[in-house]
């Protein structure tokens, strides 16, 4: 049991100093980078980014790597195998492990969404994507996931949905981006607007995501899958804001 404990702490310590790193760059892409990038000429672009981008990503991408990795191994460690995940006379019969495989997989079918003409408009596809969100939430309280654990694998499917994103989405595109830019060949616009998109979605998952990280402390709003749901409404309503402010702060 001590050890156990003790390994719970490590990746909590780790989770939290990765998901800082990860986190801090994709605010700071979106709400300093992007209205920063739009004020440079073509000539210091090109000196810029080359020099400036592969450093950022780089911590970004490992930052999002290690987040997930020990996010995953504290969920299995504090509530698969800790017991938290069910409500006590639930067992692990086939219905909560198809909701598992619903959390992992989910990235997949949010991928194929975005890619789709339905992806193009972001409040159409925050619509569906809520939509969805809460079926899959109806789907854990039916087979047995007690409140922190229908909270805390709303948060696994989200941050499994962000890494995605970054190794599979953002990464390669921006690749491609600051190559054309060393280059002084204008980017493809699809890879920028993929990249771009894929890190605003991000940022839109993000603050729900950090609600469902200390769902230990949230307990006193266990009434029902509502109240997750509007903790991602008012989330999403936060970002916003923020990316209304963004483009009004100026530099000296």
């Amino acid at each position: 049991m001590e050890v156990r404990f003790a390994h719970e702490a490590i990746f909590r310590w780790i989770h939290i100093a990765a998901g800082i790193m990860w986190i801090g760059h994709l605010y700071f892409f979106n709400f300093v980078n992007g209205p920063f990038a739009a004020t440079l000429d073509a000539d210091t672009r090109k000196k810029v980014v080359p020099q400036l981008m592969p450093r950022a990503l780089y911590w970004f991408r490992w930052g999002a790597a290690w987040t997930w990795v020990t996010g995953v191994l504290l969920v299995m460690l504090v509530f698969w195998h800790g017991g938290l995940a069910l409500n006590a006379p639930a067992g692990w019969s086939a219905g909560p492990i198809v909701m598992i495989l619903v959390t992992f997989l989910a990235a997949v079918v949010y991928d194929a969404l975005a890619k789709s003409g339905l992806g193009k408009d972001l409040r159409t596809f925050a619509g569906i994507g809520l939509v969805l969100v809460i079926v899959i939430l109806i789907g854990y309280v039916r087979t047995g996931f007690s409140y922190r654990g229908y909270v805390i694998h709303t948060g696994a499917m989200f941050g499994t949905i962000m890494a995605y994103n970054v190794w599979m989405r953002i990464w390669p595109s921006q690749r491609k981006i600051i190559t054309a830019t060393k280059q002084g060949t204008p980017p493809d616009p699809a890879v920028v607007a993929l990249a771009g998109t894929r890190s605003r979605h991000n940022t839109y998952l993000s603050v729900p995501l950090v609600w469902t990280m200390i769902n230990a402390h949230t307990t006193a709003f266990a009434q029902s899958i509502w109240t997750l749901v509007l903790a991602i409404l008012v989330g999403w309503t936060a970002v916003y804001l923020l990316y209304s402010k963004a483009p009004t702060v100026k530099g000296f």
